[in-house]
């Protein structure tokens, strides 16, 4: 596989969903051990993409994900409820988001019908 040009490398580090963080480098940004990280995998939370030598690589997407169930988890939360209350926090913000983008479209079209 040919090296990839700098200013390629550079846009995947600019996509959320690039797994550039090892695992001890994730649990460090997030002020968390690899085992919690570890935990919130098997809870099936986040499933982080692995290296070629099978190692865990983690995006940022995940590890925003990854930060919200540590709040949670330092309030108290079990993690398996902490997992549970992220992932449908995250399927209602994708919810009203698909909400409003099929709101828009309706509310241009109602003015012009009448």
């Amino acid at each position: 596989m040919p090296p990839e040009s700098p200013s390629h490398a550079t846009d995947r580090l600019d996509d959320d969903d690039y797994p550039a963080y090892t695992m001890g480098r994730a649990a460090e940004m997030i002020g968390a051990t690899p085992g919690f990280l570890r935990a919130i995998g098997e809870a099936r939370l986040i499933t982080p993409l692995r290296s070629e030598g099978g190692h865990r690589r983690y995006s940022r997407y995940q590890l925003r994900i990854a930060a919200r169930a540590r709040e949670l988890v330092d309030g108290g939360t079990p993690v398996e409820a902490a997992c549970r209350i992220v992932i449908l926090e995250d399927q209602l913000e994708e919810a009203l988001r698909l909400n409003d983008e099929l709101r828009r479209p309706a509310a241009g079209r109602s003015g012009s019908d009448s």
